[in-house]
């Protein structure tokens, strides 16, 4: 990707289809406590149904972690690799970090007084996200973007985000964004990581804003984040080293770029691979072309119920490609209103 184009670009197509969906707006439980708390029962997976999706993960971490077994994997080779929207987090009714971007819109605007008469940001000032991004398009996706995303050094992002994340609630739930994680998936991960599993998160949300949070809810660490990121610049700012965030783009972790962040990021090709919409679906064909015993799962979103029902003609984690090519070549889907006995922590949506 060319360094001189836009931070924007890094999300545009996923910002621009969650406006598209505006119409559908009307105690976070930790991970190690979660997982041990199943261990100590002796199931692993309790939120899941007793289906074949379940059995076939099950069967394929025995295979693969038994020592003797035709299909063992040395723990140094376990890598798996899970996206975050959609898969280990809700994406509904829009990508979390854009409704962070429109928040900082609205703080940052007193200290933009020209906003109130300057698009987009004048409409989503009065509330009219349609009509903000309406006019504008990708021009506008970058105002917003470079608006609330670059001109401040890494760690004083980071900051920001640790603050939105901890206080902002999602729309329709009223829940903490942090609360809005799959159940499910959380007790995946943490099987996973019980049998040696190295746990990656390949996302195509910006890589500094998962960074603040994913290792205090999933208990993924910053270095096992792959993500899209902006473009940054070491400055000495009165003396002290720091990194700026510029408004250019650096990387795409989305699509075909998720096999190639995976490469850049962690060097070995995934022994796992877990992601829920067509923008996953280059990370599971890479994953199963490896050599030896390999794992796809898709996350299908089926129960508009305890969560939302959406995958063909959703503007938001759109599943149309890699759903086909899942069930030709015998993939696993995760059928969410048939394999799961919960879905949040704290129950549904």
């Amino acid at each position: 990707m060319s360094s001189n184009r836009s931070f924007a670009t890094l999300s545009r197509r996923a910002l621009l289809s969650a406006f598209a969906a505006l119409p559908a707006l009307s105690t976070l439980v930790p991970l190690s406590a979660t997982a041990q708390a199943a261990a100590a029962a002796g199931d692993p997976l309790p939120s899941w149904n007793d289906t074949e999706t379940r059995k076939a993960i099950v069967a394929f971490v025995e295979r693969v972690t038994k020592p003797g077994s035709p299909d063992f994997v040395p723990e140094a080779e376990r890598v798996a690799t899970f996206d975050n929207d959609g898969t280990l987090w809700a994406e509904q009714p829009m990508y979390f970090q854009f409704l962070f971007a429109v928040d900082r819109v609205k703080i940052l605007a007193p200290h933009h007084p020209e906003w109130k008469d300057k698009e987009p940001f004048a409409s989503l000032l009065k509330g009219d996200m349609r009509r903000a991004l309406a006019g504008g398009g990708e021009s506008a996706v970058a105002q917003l973007l470079n608006a609330t995303h670059t001109g401040m050094t890494n760690d004083e992002f980071l900051q920001i985000v640790r603050d939105w994340i901890g206080a902002a609630k999602h729309p329709v739930t009223g829940r903490l964004y942090t609360e809005m994680v799959y159940q499910p998936m959380l007790e995946l991960v943490a099987y996973l990581r019980a049998n040696a599993f190295k746990t990656f998160i390949v996302s195509g949300g910006g890589i500094e804003f998962m960074r603040a949070w994913t290792e205090r809810v999933y208990g993924i660490p910053p270095e096992n984040i792959v993500g899209s990121n902006a473009k940054v610049k070491f400055e000495l700012l009165d003396g002290k080293p720091v990194l700026m965030r510029l408004p250019q783009a650096e990387f795409l972790d989305d699509g075909p770029g998720k096999p190639v962040g995976i490469n850049e990021h962690i060097g070995r090709v995934p022994t796992a691979a877990f992601g829920n919409s067509d923008g996953d679906l280059q990370m599971l064909q890479y994953t199963m072309a490896g050599s030896g015993p390999r794992f796809a799962l898709l996350v299908h979103h089926t129960d508009a119920e305890r969560e939302w029902a959406y995958d063909r003609k959703s503007f938001i984690g759109h599943l149309d490609k890699a759903l086909d090519e899942a069930n030709a070549k015998g993939w696993t889907v995760a059928d969410m209103k048939n394999d799961w006995k919960a879905i949040f922590p704290f129950g549904n949506k």
